[in-house]
């Protein structure tokens, strides 16, 4: 996914913080879909429960280099050295501390970091997108729960295009890119990441068997059914994977995970 802030919202911070619980921190390349089936897409951004933040908000701010190489389509922003991983993980950490933050907002059409920030306010589940949101262990050991969704190469790449044509880039540029840089980034540093995932999802939004299975989750966390999560012994979780059609819906795989270090937007 690549889209910004749909659970985001301009404005000034608040003179100080609202007392607020600790938040429930997911790691997730579904978020607009949750959102919209939590129907908290229809709720006032200071009331919300649940908000969504992405990983493209934090992208490094270029050098006047960078940015020529990247109005030509030669600059690689599915590395993880294009991330401000400092800021993401300040910020990040105030979110669970429960603090309103301020994050950065991404102009991709000059690949500019704007003046203009995002507040964002104290929510009891933050999801939070990106490519690359489980590749630092830094980041990654903060998230409760880390969704990683499986899509199949063409699926990503059809969506690269869509979403890179709306942004007024030349197609030759676009498959250029891709398969210069998107395609071994993904398969260099996102990919592997999927070992660090509790839950693997395949097919994305087009799964709603897995989909809605989250949705009850998230839920369960809100009415405080489920208030903690709790990863075991030795950091040790349990990997499920959401079964595909055919098999039995509702069911989950389980498997121990390693502790060692995904995806977000299409590629």
């Amino acid at each position: 996914m690549a889209s910004a802030g749909g659970g985001d919202c301009e404005g000034a911070a608040p003179e100080a913080d609202r007392p607020h619980q600790r938040p429930f921190l997911i790691g997730s390349t579904v978020c607009e879909k949750i959102m919209e089936l939590l129907g908290q897409n229809e709720v006032d951004h200071r009331q919300r429960k649940l908000v969504i933040l992405s990983q493209d908000r934090f992208y490094k701010v270029l050098t006047p280099e960078q940015k020529a190489k990247a109005l030509k389509g030669q600059y690689n922003f599915d590395h993880p050295d294009a991330f401000d991983n400092d800021l993401m993980h300040r910020t990040l950490k105030n979110i669970v501390e429960g603090k309103t933050v301020e994050v950065p907002t991404y102009d991709f059409v000059t690949h500019s970091r704007l003046a203009e920030t995002t507040v964002v306010y104290p929510a009891d589940v933050v999801l939070f997108e990106g490519i690359l949101v489980f590749y630092s262990q830094e980041v990654r050991d903060m998230f409760h729960l880390r969704l990683f969704v499986d899509t199949d190469s063409d699926v990503r790449l059809s969506r690269r295009v869509l979403r890179d044509v709306h942004r007024g880039r030349d197609l030759e540029q676009i498959l250029t890119q891709y398969t210069t840089f998107v395609k071994p980034a993904f398969e260099e540093f996102c990919l592997p990441t999927k070992k660090y995932a509790d839950v693997i999802i395949p097919r994305g939004v087009d799964n709603m068997v897995a989909i809605n299975l989250i949705v009850q989750h998230i839920q369960d966390i809100l009415s405080g059914d489920l208030c903690k999560w709790h990863r075991g012994a030795n950091g040790r979780s349990y990997k499920r994977t959401f079964p595909e059609p055919g098999n039995r819906p509702g069911v989950l795989t389980s498997g121990k995970r390693s502790h060692l270090e995904s995806s977000s937007r299409p590629h």
